[in-house]
């Protein structure tokens, strides 16, 4: 499926979505997970927070801003526990990041997966949303389908479910239904973030050699472009929904590493408005898949992460241009944007910068867009 033209988003320059949490939300979930505090004065702590980095977002210059995640812990679980279908177990394991050890929470199956109405999320974004002035859009970040048949979390899905397929329509049907109250209660950006294209990357190239395992994550690549393409289906028009393809974000490290070269036709076949793809190091290859990431969409566009969250050293701008000026060798400048390779904390935790650092580094992605793009 191809358009022919663009949505109004991802903008130019764009936030990927969460932000780092201030020390006093950060005190009142641990305080909340203690029993010393109730769920109604976290909510008052959150949403203090979130209104106040709405209103820094916006003061940056931004035409989308997000809740910096400040509503979750995790990118990814905490929108997961919400679905119907869907629990919460401790995997006794941590993920395994470079250098770094994380919590061993994780989600699995306890039934058949649907759309949960009451999903704490929609409240969430109703606050956010009434919080935005005119002229500036809410961005709704939520984690990719394909998060939930990763890392131990459908192994029993046969439990409940006769096939596979019909697992996934499942799957596809709850985002569907997911995304359309969303865009109901006045959602008109919505993205998807996702690591398991970089862990396919990973695995796909750790297993040329031997067909058996390969053969086993060309059917996971397969499987997400199918779940996907189908939760996108029938979407209204004036409904943006990007992806985010991140390599793991977590204290300032990563999980997976590798160029896009080996699901370059995979990402190509699926129907986003955008993708953010990041370009922050020398993990992520060269610029020569984007080609067939883009696959001739006139209406796609291709938000490269060029600027690092990771770390507080302000890139070069001149090399920074010289970048964009490279990749647009491969898809037309029209088609390209900027932001950072990803969020500032993919979990409370956060990366290893300050807030005023992390404010300098959507300046920059800002400053150069504008020098670009206006030139």
């Amino acid at each position: 499926m191809t358009t022919t033209t663009l949505k109004a988003f991802p903008y130019r320059y764009d936030v990927v979505g969460s932000l780092l949490r201030p020390a006093n939300l950060k005190d009142a979930r641990a305080k909340f997970a203690a029993g010393e505090i109730t769920a109604d004065e976290l909510k008052t702590v959150q949403r203090t927070e979130t209104k106040r980095v709405v209103a820094e977002q916006v003061n940056l210059g931004l035409k989308a801003v997000t809740d910096g995640e400040f509503n979750r812990s995790w990118w990814h679980l905490d929108f997961l526990w919400g679905l119907t279908g869907v629990g919460h177990y401790d995997y006794q394991q941590s993920y395994k990041f470079h250098g770094s050890k994380t919590r061993t929470d994780n989600a699995d199956l306890v039934g058949k997966i649907a759309f949960n109405p009451d999903h704490p999320f929609f409240e969430s974004f109703a606050y956010l949303q009434s919080l935005v002035p005119d002229g500036v859009v809410v961005k709704q970040t939520i984690p990719s389908p394909t998060m939930l048949f990763r890392d131990n979390r459908s192994d029993n899905w046969h439990q409940f479910y006769e096939t596979w397929d019909a697992y996934l329509d499942d799957l596809a049907k709850a985002y569907h239904e997911t995304i359309l109250h969303f865009y109901d209660l006045g959602c008109r950006y919505l993205q998807l973030d996702d690591t398991t294209w970089a862990f396919l990357i990973s695995k796909l190239n750790e297993t040329a050699d031997d067909a058996t395992a390969h053969q086993k994550y060309v059917g996971l690549a397969e499987d997400a472009v199918h779940v996907i393409n189908s939760l996108l289906a029938g979407l209204p028009d004036d409904l943006t929904v990007t992806t985010h393809i991140c390599r793991g974000n977590f204290k300032s490290t990563y999980l997976f590493s590798g160029g896009y070269d080996d699901v370059a036709d995979y990402l190509g076949e699926l129907h986003y408005d955008g993708l953010f793809l990041e370009y922050d190091s020398d993990r992520a290859g060269s610029f020569a898949p984007l080609k067939k990431i883009w696959n001739g969409d006139a209406g796609k566009r291709l938000v490269l992460g060029l600027i690092t969250s990771k770390f507080p050293d302000l890139e070069d701008e001149a090399v920074v241009k010289a970048r964009i000026a490279d990749a647009a060798k491969q898809v037309p400048l029209a088609n390209l944007a900027l932001s950072t390779q990803c969020g500032f904390a993919s979990t409370e935790e956060g990366n290893q910068l300050t807030e005023d650092q992390q404010w300098a580094k959507l300046k920059l992605v800002k400053r150069i867009s504008d020098s670009v793009w206006e030139a």
